[in-house]
């Protein structure tokens, strides 16, 4: 099964800033373009750090208040996130400004594993990555959920030929697929309930699908089998030792 790659939904005109970058230009840029953050560069277009609005307001919430106890400021800055905080207030370049280390992913990363970096380090934006560790485009939570704009019947097309065909070496019609507004629906009787479980694990995690309705039965019960039994074999092996 082929996920649709980061690299397809990137965005390659990335607007970026260099180390030195001063802080107003970084404002001006993020402005300018409308964006909520960009990455900041080295000279071999590296990604070094990630900048986001939240970096900049940064200084106005956190400037000392005229009338706030020098003492209460002080201790502040005893913790670890004390001291990153005053650093970003007094910080006049990108790259005293930035986030690091910078969360990244891969051009030939899936969407999932975006998707999933994404959501484990509650960020709205991605620096996209070449082979060679090089900056070469942007991905945002907006681009990563157009894979649920993929139409029914190109779904439903690919769990016919990746999971039924490809996978489990089964005639087109063994299973009744259909799919509305993304919502798969599995209906038939499977020779094993090894095949079930392939079908619905492989379906679950195509790109596009929303949900997964498991109508599916079968005739023999191979999850109890003794290592004499003939069990599945080929690229089905796979996939029974993910389930």
């Amino acid at each position: 099964m082929k996920h649709n790659k980061v690299g397809s939904v990137m965005s390659t005109d990335v607007v970026r800033a260099a180390y030195g970058t001063p802080f107003k230009e970084v404002a001006r840029l993020l402005g300018e373009h409308r964006i909520s953050g960009l990455p900041v560069v080295n000279e071999d277009d590296r990604v070094i750090g990630v900048i986001s609005e939240s970096d900049l307001l940064v200084r106005q919430a956190e400037t000392p208040d005229p009338y706030e106890p020098r003492k209460r400021s002080w201790f502040a800055r005893l913790t670890r996130q004390g001291r990153t905080l005053a650093a970003k207030v007094e910080a006049r370049t990108a790259g005293q400004l930035m986030t690091e280390p910078p969360i990244t992913v891969h051009a030939d990363d899936t969407i999932v594993e975006a998707a999933r970096t994404m959501a484990r380090n509650k960020v709205e934006r991605l620096p996209v990555l070449d082979e060679e560790d090089r900056l070469v485009g942007i991905v945002t939570r907006r681009d990563l959920l157009k894979v649920f704009l993929r139409p029914d019947s190109e779904i439903r097309a690919e769990v016919v030929d990746e999971v039924l065909v490809r996978t489990l070496w089964l005639p087109p019609q063994a299973v009744n697929v259909s799919v509305t507004e993304g919502v798969v629906t599995l209906t038939g009787q499977m020779e094993r309930r090894s095949e079930t479980e392939i079908a619905v694990s492989m379906t679950r995690q195509m790109d596009g699908v929303v949900a997964v309705v498991d109508h599916l039965t079968h005739r023999l019960d191979d999850s109890r089998l003794r290592p004499d039994e003939p069990a599945l074999h080929g690229i089905a092996d796979d996939w029974l030792r993910k389930l």
